[in-house]
């Protein structure tokens, strides 16, 4: 199982629930491996308005009905 025993934030959470990991996110998103990271384990980071919409592009993948509100504090 993926992310045992490390801090998660809500998207970090939600794609090791569904067996993905932080690399598969950027891949699918575009985005760098320390965005990716930091959007998976730090709660408290607030990503640019832009890699917000390509997480949620790529998360949407998964879930479509998926909100960036579920995920992001906006």
């Amino acid at each position: 199982m993926w992310g045992i025993g490390k801090k998660r934030s809500k998207i970090g959470k939600f794609i090791d629930k569904h067996g993905y990991s932080q690399e598969d996110l950027c891949k699918v998103a575009k985005i760098g491996r320390n965005t990716a990271s930091r959007i998976c384990s730090d709660p408290q980071y607030s990503p640019s308005l832009s890699t917000i919409q390509k997480v949620m592009k790529a998360i949407r993948k998964i879930d479509p009905n998926a909100k960036a509100d579920d995920f992001f504090d906006m």
